[in-house]
C-alpha cells in the first residue's frame, strides 16, 4: 500500500467518518439553489490567540497612520494642497515615476479602500466607535478629492476603483456610514471615463502612448464587488449590476473554464484567482450556472498546480498542466506564493464555493491555506514593510530540479526564509488587514434549521433559530490537538441540525453527544447531528491526526511534504533532507509544536509554518 497521495486525490474525494465504529459515506444528490448565509462579523467572539494578534497588529498600524498621509496621493493627483507626512512606498504619488528605476510610487493610494474596508470590518467585530469614526472621516475627506483626473493619472484605475467600491460598501453596511453610497455613486461616475468599458486582460494595451507598467491593471476583477453592491442596494443598484456584467471576462476566461478547458497557464496568479470570485458572484447574485461551472472548474485546475501548503502561483504566475514549472520553481524561485493577497482571494473563493455547494472539500482547502500561509505571515510594520511571498525554495533537497529550471535565484541561498518584502505599502499591506478580519466570518455558516461549522477556532457563535436565542461555544486547541468540544446555551429547547466539517484526511473521526457515541452519515464532508438542543448539551468531535506524505506532483513522487492534520511540517534545515518513507511517516512529536524526523543524515526538527522564526526551512523533502 502506498502512503504517498496526491493533493488532487485527497481533496477530490468525499470525506468518510468513523462514528461509533461504523463507517458511512453519503453523497449529496444535489444542493439547494439558495447559498448558505454568512454569519455577521459581530456574531462571533473569536478566542484564538494568533488570529486575534494578527487583527490587532493590522488595527494598530492602520489607526497609527494620519488622515493627511492617507489622503496625500488623492490630493496631489487632483491638484489640491497635500499637507502632512508622505508615507512613501507604493502608496505615494510621483508624477515622474519610472518603473525601470524604482517601485516607490507604483500604485498611489491603491490600498486606501482596502483599509477603509478593514476598519469597517473591525468595527463590526469589536464595536469600537473609534474604528467607525476613522472609516467615516476618511470617506468624508476622500469625497473632497473625487475627480476623473485621479483615474487619468493612475496606472491602475480599475484596481483602485474596485478597492474604493469595497471600502465604501463595507463602510455603509458595517460601519453605518449614511453617506457612503452617495460617495460611491460619485466615485463611479468619476471613474467611468477612464475605465476600459469591458474586461481587458492583463498585459493588453488599452491606453495608447503609455509604458508597459500601464498594462498591469485588473479590470477583470471588478464584477465581484459591483455585484455585491447591487445586491445591497436592491432596485437602486441596477447600474452596478449592469457594470458588473460588462466586466465579466467571459471570452478568454470564464467561457473556456465553464467548458472544462484549462486556460490558467501564463496568467497572473492572484488576480485571475480573485477573478473567480467574480464568477461566483455572477452566480450568487446573477443566477448564472455557467459562471458557477467556471469557478468550480477553475478551482479544481488550481488545486492541481498547488503546493502542499495550499499556495499557488510561483513568481505570481499560474502554470499550464504538465509544464513542470511548479516543480522547477523549488530550485528557481524564492517567490513561491503571494501570501496575503493570494490567501485572501483563496479564502473568499472557497467561502463562496462552500456556501453554494455545501461541499466540505472547500472548507478543507480554506483551512489548509489559512494555517500554512497567511496565519504565519509576519506582522505588518508601521513603516509599511509587509510579508509578501512565502518561500518554498528547496533546491538543496530536490535532485535535478535545477535541470528543469532557469538560472536559479540564489540571493537568499538554499531553502526558504520568512522575510519582509523590500517593498513598502505593497498590495499585501491592503489584503492582510481584510484577511485578518475575515477569520470572524469563515468559521460558521447558517441556513434556516441548520448551523454549519467550518473552522474549528476557539470561539462563541450567537444566532437566532426561529424565536430561540442560541450561543454555541467551541473549545479546544485544534489543530495542535485533535479534540474539539462544543457547548450549547439556548433560551429554550430548539431543534436544528449541527453540521460539522470532517476533513478528508481525518480517518477514524468520532463524535459524542452528551458523552455518548453517536453514529451518523457524512455527506460531502459534513457530519450531521439533528436533535432538540437545550442549555448544557455538549458535543465532542475527535479528528485523529497522523503523519502522511503528499507528493508535489505525480511526475515527482519522491518530492514530498510531510503533513500532520491540516498542516505542513517544515524541516528546519538548509542542507539536503532525505529519508525513507517509513521514517517520514514515523516522525515523533517531541513537545509542543515540534516533531523530529530521522533522516538519512540524522535527526531533523520539523515545525508548522506559524512556528518558523528566522530559521532556514525546507517545505519539501526527498523520500527514498
Amino acid at each position: 500500500m502506498s502512503f504517498k497521495i496526491s493533493r488532487r486525490e485527497l481533496l477530490r474525494g468525499g470525506a468518510a467518518v468513523v462514528a461509533g465504529g461504523a463507517l458511512q459515506q453519503v453523497g449529496f444528490a444535489a444542493f439547494a439553489a439558495r447559498p448558505l448565509e454568512e454569519v455577521g462579523y459581530g456574531q462571533v467572539t473569536l478566542k484564538s490567540a494568533p488570529h486575534l494578534a494578527q487583527m490587532e497588529n493590522a488595527r494598530s498600524v492602520l489607526m497609527g497612520l494620519s488622515d493627511d498621509s492617507l489622503l496625500m496621493p488623492f490630493r496631489k493627483m487632483v491638484g489640491q494642497d497635500a499637507p502632512g507626512e508622505d508615507i512613501g512606498g507604493w502608496y505615494q504619488y510621483r508624477a515622474d515615476y519610472d518603473y525601470r528605476k524604482e517601485d516607490a510610487g507604483l500604485a498611489p493610494s491603491a490600498t486606501f479602500g482596502q483599509w477603509v474596508s478593514a476598519l469597517s470590518r473591525m468595527h463590526a467585530i469589536t464595536g469600537d466607535p473609534a474604528l467607525r469614526e476613522r472609516a467615516v472621516r476618511l470617506n468624508r475627506l476622500y469625497a473632497q478629492t473625487i475627480a476623473t483626473e485621479y483615474y487619468a493619472k493612475n496606472r491602475f484605475p480599475a484596481y483602485c476603483f474596485d478597492k474604493l467600491v469595497c471600502g465604501l460598501m463595507d463602510a455603509h453596511r458595517l460601519a453605518g456610514d449614511g453617506d457612503a453610497l452617495e460617495i460611491l455613486e460619485r466615485t463611479r461616475k468619476a471613474a467611468l471615463p477612464e475605465l476600459p468599458g469591458h474586461a481587458v486582460d492583463r498585459e493588453v494595451v488599452w491606453r495608447e502612448g503609455k509604458d508597459v507598467s500601464w498594462v498591469w491593471d485588473e479590470s477583470y476583477t471588478l464584477p465581484e464587488n459591483l455585484y455585491l453592491v447591487s445586491a445591497q442596494m436592491g432596485v437602486q443598484g441596477t447600474a452596478y449590476r449592469e457594470m458588473a456584467e460588462r466586466y465579466l471576462d467571459d471570452a478568454s476566461y470564464f467561457d473556456p473554464l465553464a467548458r472544462g478547458e484549462n486556460v490558467l497557464g501564463g496568467k497572473h496568479a492572484y488576480s485571475y484567482v480573485n477573478a473567480l470570485c467574480s464568477a461566483m458572484q455572477a452566480h450568487m447574485v446573477g443566477g448564472s450556472e455557467k459562471h458557477l461551472r467556471a469557478a468550480k472548474n477553475g478551482f479544481d485546475m488550481l488545486l492541481a498546480q498547488s503546493f502542499a501548503t495550499g499556495g499557488w502561483g510561483p513568481d505570481e504566475m499560474l502554470q499550464a498542466p504538465g509544464s513542470g514549472k511548479v516543480f522547477a520553481s523549488l530550485a528557481k524561485s524564492h517567490n513561491s506564493f503571494e501570501t496575503p493577497c493570494g490567501a485572501y482571494a483563496h479564502m473568499k473563493l472557497t467561502r463562496y464555493l462552500l456556501r453554494c455547494t455545501r461541499e466540505g472539500r472547500y472548507g478543507d482547502s480554506m483551512e489548509r491555506v489559512m494555517y500554512n500561509t497567511v496565519l504565519g505571515a509576519m506582522p505588518l510594520q508601521p513603516d509599511g514593510h509587509a510579508f509578501y511571498y512565502a518561500d518554498y525554495h528547496s533546491q538543496s533537497s530536490i535532485d535535478n530540479a535545477a535541470d528543469t529550471a532557469d538560472t536559479p535565484n540564489d540571493a537568499l541561498g538554499s531553502g526558504g526564509k520568512r522575510v519582509y518584502s523590500d517593498h513598502r505599502w505593497p498590495c499585501c499591506s491592503g489584503t492582510l488587514p481584510q484577511a485578518a478580519a475575515d477569520y470572524w466570518i469563515n468559521g460558521y455558516f447558517h441556513e434556516p434549521g441548520a448551523v454549519w461549522v467550518n473552522l474549528y477556532l476557539p470561539s462563541v457563535l450567537r444566532w437566532n433559530e426561529g424565536n430561540a436565542k442560541i450561543e454555541m461555544e467551541l473549545e479546544g486547541t485544534y489543530p495542535e490537538t485533535p479534540e474539539v468540544r462544543l457547548r450549547m446555551k439556548t433560551s429554550h429547547v430548539v431543534s436544528f441540525a449541527l453540521k460539522l466539517r470532517i476533513p478528508a484526511w481525518a480517518d477514524g473521526a468520532t463524535l459524542q453527544v452528551n458523552g455518548r457515541s453517536v453514529q451518523m452519515a457524512v455527506a460531502s464532508g459534513f457530519a450531521t447531528v439533528q436533535r432538540k438542543w437545550r442549555t448544557g448539551d455538549t458535543v465532542k468531535l475527535e479528528l485523529p491526526m497522523k503523519p502522511r506524505l503528499e507528493m508535489l506532483d505525480e511526475a515527482h513522487p519522491e518530492t514530498v511534504a510531510v503533513m500532520f492534520g491540516p498542516r505542513v511540517l517544515f524541516a528546519l534545515a538548509s542542507e539536503p533532507v532525505a529519508a525513507s518513507s517509513a521514517h517520514a511517516l514515523a516522525i515523533q512529536q517531541t513537545g509542543g509544536e515540534e516533531w523530529m524526523l530521522q533522516s538519512l543524515n540524522g535527526p531533523v526538527k520539523m515545525v508548522p509554518f506559524t512556528s518558523v522564526q528566522s530559521q532556514t526551512y525546507l517545505t519539501y523533502i526527498r523520500v527514498i
